[in-house]
């Protein structure tokens, strides 16, 4: 019988030091500082602006030295078209930068008229006008767009209004009515400077943007 009642003693005292082992881990594992354990994943979840749905909304290297008041603009921009997107539009911009220059040097007047608001495509149907008058066309290529940043932003009522400052190499070439040329080469690029508006209804399902301005820059 005694032999019995020290055997369940030490069954007992087992169960007990193995009870408690298990507590006593989980006790500690249950003091661990929440925070830490859930910083990491904290900050991924919180996006900087998420009004602009991007990982790096204002690319920095895009506004780099600009005015506050630029920042403020792409905002306000964002704030009322939830679709705005300024890598997006940089992207576009360039894009639409290549294609209106190449209409332009082609006297492609539909593609213009497409992508230019009535001021900027009257100047440069008139140009082309003129070009024509002469017997002259232009053999220019784009050579490549070195940078491309935000110069000034804006939002006045409904219409938003983005400028870009474009630094671009072009070979230019112009030839005469026999395809003599007259001016230029195509083995010597031109880093060329403009300062290009784009414009855009921000209540308007189409989000197609137009060029509003152009000048060198």
């Amino acid at each position: 019988m005694i032999i019995q009642i020290v055997i369940l003693a030490m069954i007992a005292a087992f169960l007990g030091l193995r009870l408690y082992s298990v507590l006593g881990r989980r006790a500690e594992h249950e003091e661990e500082p929440v925070p830490t354990r859930f910083d990491a994943v904290d900050t991924q979840a919180r996006p900087t602006a998420p009004q602009l749905r991007s990982a790096q909304p204002f690319r920095p290297a895009a506004i780099e030295g600009a005015l506050p008041a630029v920042e403020a603009g792409v905002r306000d921009i964002a704030a009322a078209d939830r679709t705005f997107d300024l890598g997006t539009f940089l992207d576009g911009a360039k894009g639409a930068y290549g294609m209106v220059l190449e209409a332009f040097w082609q006297g492609d007047r539909d593609t213009l008229k497409q992508l230019c608001d009535d001021d900027v495509y009257d100047g440069f149907d008139a140009a082309i006008t003129a070009r024509e008058a002469a017997g002259e066309t232009l053999d220019n290529r784009l050579v490549r767009i070195e940078d491309a940043k935000i110069d000034m932003a804006e939002l006045v009522g409904k219409t938003a209004r983005v400028t870009v400052r474009f630094v671009a190499d072009i070979a230019a070439v112009t030839r005469d009515k026999d395809g003599q040329v007259v001016a230029g080469s195509l083995d010597d690029a031109i880093e060329t400077r403009d300062l290009w508006t784009f414009k855009r209804d921000v209540r308007e399902a189409d989000p197609h943007w137009l060029v509003d301005e152009t000048d060198e820059g």
